[in-house]
């Protein structure tokens, strides 16, 4: 049977895997007590212990704004670790799937990016995870790299859920009108990487690569939150009670990482080459918000 570590099981993404990949393999989760990226030895030590033919690393350090005072943690766990999984993955003939992130991008292009775009990110973080995907080719294992976007779930903290606590706590709130991308909901994501991995060819290392995979479509930030409160109140049948969203200019949002204005990551190749079509944003957004608000109901 195929053996699949998945780190970061308790992530948004992670636990979306755990379900996602349990069709394909013995799926074995790992959360920071059981391999944590910032620690080398615990790396080698788990890969040696369950000897995977995959390894889906959903693990990072994806505190943007904190990263900008840690920069030397922020590049120990997304730079310097996918690098280690990577020697590790050759070494034991594993495929390696990776997420990566649409902040490699200066958001200066108005059209959607695609792979041959060359990145140049805008912070800290970025940068992290720019140094991973390079530190994954050069180690010559099998892999694929995943960059997404605007990534969200029915837990932990995201836009998503807390632009939904704030419409319920207080009466206006102020979101950024100039910033554009896809929100993309972590299952839908799970869901097609599970696709990808469904098919033979995807452990011959001819395809090794990096693929964009985010929500069709596109958003502002403010048209988002727009959607979030309107989405709920159709699914919750209470019309009453929710915040107002007051569009504002990131300009009058400091916050300690600059964010890229408009990015928007193409997924022709994925779809070309894996047959993977993601849906649109809203689509995705209104699966996530019927999950929420159901368990709220309960």
């Amino acid at each position: 049977m195929t053996t699949i570590l998945v780190t970061g099981k308790t992530g948004q993404v992670g636990r979306e895997l755990l379900h996602a990949l349990a069709p394909l393999g013995d799926v074995v989760g790992c959360d920071r007590t059981e391999l944590d990226l910032g620690y080398p030895p615990s790396i080698l030590q788990k890969i040696q212990q369950v000897r995977p033919n995959i390894i889906v690393n959903a693990a990072a350090y994806t505190a943007v704004d904190k990263a900008e005072a840690e920069p030397d943690l922020a590049l120990r766990i997304n730079g310097a670790a996918p690098g280690i999984l990577a020697e590790e993955a050759e070494r034991v003939g594993a495929l390696l799937i990776h997420y990566s992130t649409d902040y490699l991008f200066d958001g200066t292009c108005k059209t959607p990016y695609t792979e041959d775009d060359t990145p140049n990110p805008l912070n800290v973080y970025g940068k992290s995870k720019l140094y991973g995907e390079r530190a994954i080719i050069e180690s010559g294992c099998a892999h694929l790299i995943l960059r997404t976007s605007w990534v969200y779930s029915s837990h932990g903290s995201n836009f998503v859920l807390t632009i939904l606590k704030l419409a319920q706590e207080r009466s206006e709130i102020a979101v950024v009108d100039d910033q554009i991308g896809a929100p993309t909901w972590a299952r839908a994501l799970a869901e097609a990487t599970a696709a990808m991995l469904s098919k033979p060819f995807s452990y011959n290392q001819t395809n090794s690569g990096v693929y964009h995979l985010s929500a069709a479509g596109q958003t502002s930030r403010y048209d988002l939150a727009k959607k979030i409160i309107e989405t709920a109140q159709q699914l919750s049948g209470n019309k009453t009670g929710w915040a107002k969203i007051r569009p504002i200019p990131t300009t009058n949002y400091p916050l300690p990482a600059t964010r890229p204005l408009h990015v928007v990551l193409s997924n022709d190749t994925i779809q070309r080459v894996y047959g993977v079509k993601m849906t649109n944003w809203e689509n995705q957004l209104t699966s996530c918000l019927n999950d929420v608000i159901s368990t709220q109901s309960n």
